[in-house]
């Protein structure tokens, strides 16, 4: 990503906002808006907004159970197996 194209005063955003929404979408990439030479906010699309929360959550479920693991409050992969398989039984039924 060139961020240099990227970046925005927030005075262009005041007044050009339509034009750097539709930016944001067509591109998929963010725009980073400052204020007083300070990054303060970011533009973005709302598909990849939504991925990338879907992606952090994903890490922290990962996260969460390579730690319970490390803690040893992990199950085998075969009893996961069966826990999985009889829960789908009971959804067939």
């Amino acid at each position: 990503m060139d961020y240099e194209k990227a970046i925005e005063p927030v005075t262009v955003f005041k007044t050009k906002s339509a034009k750097l929404i539709k930016r944001a979408c067509e591109s998929g990439q963010p725009i980073i808006i400052t204020q007083n030479g300070k990054a303060t906010a970011v533009i973005q699309d709302i598909g990849t907004f939504q991925r990338q929360r879907k992606a952090l959550l994903l890490l922290k479920f990962l996260a969460r159970g390579d730690r319970e693991l490390r803690e040893g409050k992990g199950v085998s992969h075969q009893k996961a197996l069966r826990h999985f398989e009889n829960q789908l039984r009971k959804l067939q039924k």
